[in-house]
């Protein structure tokens, strides 16, 4: 693929207008969700949010209330559950949420947890790995896959369906405001964040870290030594997508979409797409070409700033200073706030502006 399919125009080449985005938006679904990553898997006839633990003052943050629930979902008989914690402010709720699904790493610390607080938000966290090991060996044995043994979902999709889930549970919880969670994740993580963001329209900020391939990063324009899409159809981890995006190993040129088409299921809720300068792998430089291309998306309908970046200094992983960025996007967006952060800043200025689509 030579040219970046245009987000405001149909297939058919009609463009696209306001009215017509509810149309639009099914077609660019249509096309990724279900050829890269295998459909969703189903929500399930009920989610339920059953407190398992309560600690009435954390030690180290007197008046912040620790407590963890079992999210269980019923499919009609079979049932699967996971855990998710949450540290809460000390005041009067409801809070924002701040939903990280990567309690399998070590990202989430103490000083992120602070700092989340520090902001009059609810930290949250789940191990996203509950849903689907993150192992291709043994995944099929594990989570949803155990329920579904003949799912054609990848593992992506999984670790979506748990952001879903863990959506349905803080529905559920009144210290939670329900209208206001924002979720993150780093690297696999983040591409599981930024489908979940593309497929729920009830999560309001959308983060993913570090992403590159099948999250933020396109996979048809790639900076100086970021990973390749046709070397990551032969890795192990081709597991995490579903089986037609592996089936174009050699011929990915021939895939008749990329990753600005997920930026665009988001719009208009917010989305803050963070990576590191020194991480090539992940493609910092396509992915900001991807947010340049669905600008016009978001002006369309009238949210211009609901789309914004930044890029710091150092390698892939998710910290402090990502989750920073994310809490002032949080407060321009979701507490109102006047923040000295320019989040459409442009940081790649020799690329230009080659993926904005021009009308007509």
């Amino acid at each position: 693929m030579d040219v970046q399919p245009d987000l405001l125009k149909f297939a058919d080449g009609g463009q696209v207008s306001a009215a017509d985005w509810p149309r639009r938006r099914d077609e660019l679904a249509g096309a990724i969700v279900p050829h890269e990553y295998g459909g969703m898997p189903g929500a399930g006839e009920q989610t339920v949010a059953i407190r398992r633990s309560n600690v009435a003052s954390v030690r180290v943050w007197p008046g912040v209330r620790y407590l963890t629930y079992e999210v269980r979902t019923d499919f009609g008989g079979p049932e699967l559950s996971f855990t998710l914690s949450l540290w809460i402010p000390a005041g009067d709720g409801p809070f924002p949420v701040v939903l990280d699904g990567d309690g399998c790493w070590r990202y989430f610390n103490d000083d992120i947890v602070a700092a989340v607080l520090g902001r009059g938000c609810i930290a949250a966290s789940f191990d996203r790995t509950e849903a689907a090991a993150d192992n291709p060996d043994l995944y099929r044995d594990t989570g949803l896959y155990r329920l579904f043994p003949e799912a054609e979902f990848g593992a992506l999709s999984a670790w979506a369906w748990a952001f879903h889930r863990s959506v349905d549970a803080l529905g559920k919880i009144e210290a939670a405001r329900s209208d206001a969670i924002a979720i993150t994740g780093h690297s696999r993580g983040g591409k599981a964040v930024l489908l979940a963001g593309a497929t729920d329209d009830r999560i309001a900020v959308v983060n993913p870290n570090d992403s590159g391939i099948g999250g933020a990063g396109l996979n048809h324009w790639k900076g100086a030594g970021a990973e390749e899409v046709d070397s990551f159809f032969g890795s192990r981890n081709i597991f995490w997508f579903g089986k037609d995006f592996a089936a174009h190993r050699h011929r990915d040129a021939e895939l008749p979409y990329d990753q600005h088409f997920l930026h665009a299921l988001v719009a208009p809720k917010k989305l803050l797409i963070t990576d590191a300068y020194e991480d090539p792998g992940a493609n910092p430089a396509g992915t900001h070409l991807a947010c340049q291309s669905v600008r016009p998306v978001y002006d369309l309908l009238g949210a211009s700033d609901g789309v914004g970046w930044a890029v710091r200094e150092g390698g892939h992983s998710h910290t402090l200073t990502d989750y920073e960025a994310l809490l002032d996007f949080m407060d321009v967006h979701i507490h109102g706030k006047s923040v000295r952060r320019n989040f459409q800043r442009p940081l790649f200025p020799d690329l230009g502006d080659i993926l904005r689509p021009t009308s007509g």
